[in-house]
């Protein structure tokens, strides 16, 4: 079955469909991830967005009950040099392609993922759209008048609370569009976790009186979420806070930072981060677009703690008054490397000392 992927600059490509057969538009971008494409479709940061994966054969391990990071993914489309059709791994469930027709996800192979993804390194992501070959003669015109939504988060985020129980400290969780090895993470540590929508209000969060708040990873463009930025400002200093990829960014906002787009953004495994300090280097998993500004940081708030190595990008901050720090890679590493699982410990070593620091003013000392 032909079809047809076209770009915003008029530049469009022929190959064969597979997964599901409608038409979408979307931003198009690119990851360099080697394996771990279950982990990377159902990431819900990758809401809107069409997927191209530069490693040349995608699901050749098929899909498994365990790697899923969302179980209803929301990415529009997925774009690959060679869909493997048969599928040979011990914990396979179904193909690559069964997946994507339950999902209503379409997926174009046969391209030429090389030049696509130096034409995304060179102009950037832009809207692109996945079409039948009938379809193909009015499909320009379409996508050029296509507006790219910027309510994504509200498009992820759970509805309503919910309990993911433990016997540890009681976190909060603000899903932003979470990714389940967060929740895993946590729960690997003891953690009582309740899970919230992406609005809720400060005093809802307080009321529930955390050890910690856990602000997620999510798509889209921060400034789309100005409900968050002002409930970090009124419950920080109050709880302890941890912040992952979109949390980061919300997080720097809420302190006075300010964000931007980015060219074609950060997706893949390989990120190397250094961590200031200590001059120690981390390989991370990173799906991010947008990024604070290094020049917009408030120095008596705001202390930067990581950098990326390749474009000296901001990849962590720590308030310097209260017990917060976040960071723009993704420690729980699913997929990718666990050089920053460590930072979930650390998370766990700061609401023990706020939790101690409470006792002792408690106490009279």
């Amino acid at each position: 079955m032909k079809r047809w992927l076209i770009l915003e600059d008029g530049t469009y490509f022929e190959g064969e469909g597979f997964g599901a057969g409608n038409n979408v538009f979307g931003e198009i971008v690119f990851t360099t991830s080697m394996t771990g494409y279950q982990e990377t479709i159902t990431d819900q940061s990758f809401n809107g967005q069409i997927i191209t994966f530069t490693y040349p054969m995608v699901g050749n391990y098929g899909i498994n009950r365990d790697d899923y990071e969302s179980i209803a993914p929301t990415c529009k489309a997925v774009v690959v040099k060679e869909h493997a059709r048969l599928a040979s791994n011990w914990r396979n469930q179904m193909t690559l392609d069964d997946f994507l027709k339950r999902k209503e996800i379409p997926g174009i192979a046969g391209i030429d993922t090389r030049a696509l993804t130096r034409k995304i390194r060179k102009y950037g992501t832009m809207k692109a759209s996945i079409v039948a070959e009938e379809d193909f003669t009015h499909a320009y015109d379409q996508l050029k008048a296509a507006v790219l939504p910027s309510n994504q988060v509200a498009q992820v985020s759970t509805a309503k609370p919910y309990p993911s129980p433990g016997v540890g400290h009681n976190v909060v969780v603000i899903d932003f569009g979470l990714k389940h090895s967060i929740l895993r993470e946590l729960s690997k540590r003891n953690c009582n976790l309740t899970v919230l929508p992406y609005n809720t209000k400060a005093a809802t969060i307080l009321e529930l009186c955390p050890d910690g708040v856990m602000l997620t990873n999510g798509p889209g463009d921060p400034k789309d979420v100005p409900e968050a930025i002002e409930m970090i400002r009124e419950i920080q200093g109050q709880v302890p806070i941890f912040g992952i990829c979109l949390g980061h960014q919300l997080f720097s906002l809420a302190n006075g930072a300010d964000t931007f787009k980015m060219k074609f953004g950060h997706r893949g495994l390989n990120h190397p981060v250094r961590e200031i300090a200590t001059g120690r280097i981390d390989f991370t998993s990173q799906n991010h677009g947008y990024a604070v500004e290094a020049n917009s940081i408030d120095n008596e708030r705001l202390m930067i703690t990581h950098i990326e190595v390749n474009d000296g990008t901001i990849e962590g901050v720590r308030h310097k008054n209260h017990p917060a720090f976040t960071v723009q890679f993704h420690p729980d590493a699913a997929p990718g490397p666990h050089d920053a699982l460590h930072l979930f410990d650390e998370f766990i070593e700061m609401m023990d000392a706020w939790k101690e620091q409470k006792d002792a003013k408690a106490d009279g000392y």
